[in-house]
């Protein structure tokens, strides 16, 4: 895993994180908030509540609230924020979390061909699987996993694309690792239902690349797979320590209230259960298809030496009833999957 920090544990309001891969770019630490702000006019493109879309950034804000908020206007709420503040509304995207500020994880990398910044706020206690039905929410709730990510360096609108894709696809990787489970479904969750992202590019040609592409089998690509693989990691393993206080996800369709995921070295006895259960229906299917596939290639090909065998056993059933003997004792134990 990427080196992973987490810059204001135990901070005052007011510490400022310096970016060491892109010059200019500071994380600020507010009791309330996290404010990312650019050192000029970069590229954006965002989920966010506030300002989301594509278009100019300069500033993201991450503001916290509490899991009793009320999510009837929250970019009204953001906009008094702002204001309050004293932030320009303009170029600004703000995402709202239940995460504590102080619990962010910052994880950075200079590729030769750009630099990439990654902050992250996450908890689990309302993690989702994409893919499946589930009840849906009525209104907007504040974010559980918000990704900030800045690049210094030169993309194209494809990349930028690419890059959240990616940005996605590492952050569901990291939460499959931490064993992390739908609780309504108990499936392994891709996310939570209501995770938020914003995506910061200098468009800087100070690396004398354009990037066309962020997969994963490139440079910029895997750069920021390990960087969110890690900063996610780091927030939600922090959270795991007990130190916000939340109580601990519980084995039990989830209420109102978020929970926390309780993550272990290893599976609970829960997991291992439901883990050989699962291994279970899969052997049973495997062994199902063995008999619709390879049983039935083996009886065409032995098609003939059955109807021998079945010749020949009912002569020795026919002989052994008129000796008398159990017919038990002359039957042919049958072959099934694996040579058992």
């Amino acid at each position: 895993m990427e080196d992973v920090r987490l810059p204001f544990t135990g901070a005052k309001g007011g510490d400022v994180y310096c970016s060491s891969v892109w010059s200019g770019l500071t994380l600020v630490y507010r009791e309330d908030h996290l404010l990312l702000e650019m050192p000029a006019e970069a590229a954006g493109i965002s989920s966010a509540v506030y300002g989301g879309g594509m278009g100019p950034l300069k500033r993201a804000v991450n503001l916290f609230v509490h899991k009793d908020y009320d999510c009837s206007d929250p970019v009204r709420d953001l906009e008094d924020k702002l204001h309050q503040w004293g932030y320009e509304a303009e170029g600004c995207a703000g995402l709202m979390t239940a995460v504590p500020p102080s619990h962010a994880a910052v994880a950075e990398e200079d590729t030769g061909s750009a630099g990439i910044f990654c902050c992250v706020t996450a908890a689990a206690g309302n993690a989702a699987r994409a893919g499946v039905e589930r009840p849906v929410l009525a209104a907007y709730r504040p974010g559980t996993i918000n990704i900030m990510l800045g690049i210094d360096g030169w993309l194209t609108p494809a990349a930028m694309v690419n890059a959240v894709m990616t940005a996605t696809e590492a952050k569901a990787a990291a939460l499959a690792d931490l064993g992390i489970r739908d609780s309504e479904t108990g499936l392994t969750a891709t996310g939570t239902t209501t995770d938020a992202f914003v995506l910061a590019v200098s468009q800087s040609r100070r690396y004398h690349a354009e990037h066309a592409y962020a997969g994963t089998a490139t440079d910029l690509g895997g750069a920021i797979g390990r960087l969110v693989y890690g900063a996610v990691t780091g927030s939600l393993q922090y959270i795991s320590r007990g130190e916000t206080g939340n109580e601990r996800q519980k084995p039990k369709k989830r209420t109102e209230s978020e929970e926390t995921v309780d993550f272990g070295e290893a599976l609970t006895a829960k997991e291992t259960a439901e883990a050989a259960e699962e291994t279970v229906v899969v052997e049973s299917a495997e062994f199902a298809e063995f008999n619709k596939t390879a049983g039935a290639v083996e009886v065409a090909e032995t098609a003939e030496a059955a109807e021998e065998t079945v010749a020949v056993e009912s002569a020795e059933f026919a002989e052994a009833a008129e000796d008398g003997q159990h017919l038990s004792e002359v039957a042919r134990p049958v072959r099934g999957p694996r040579g058992q």
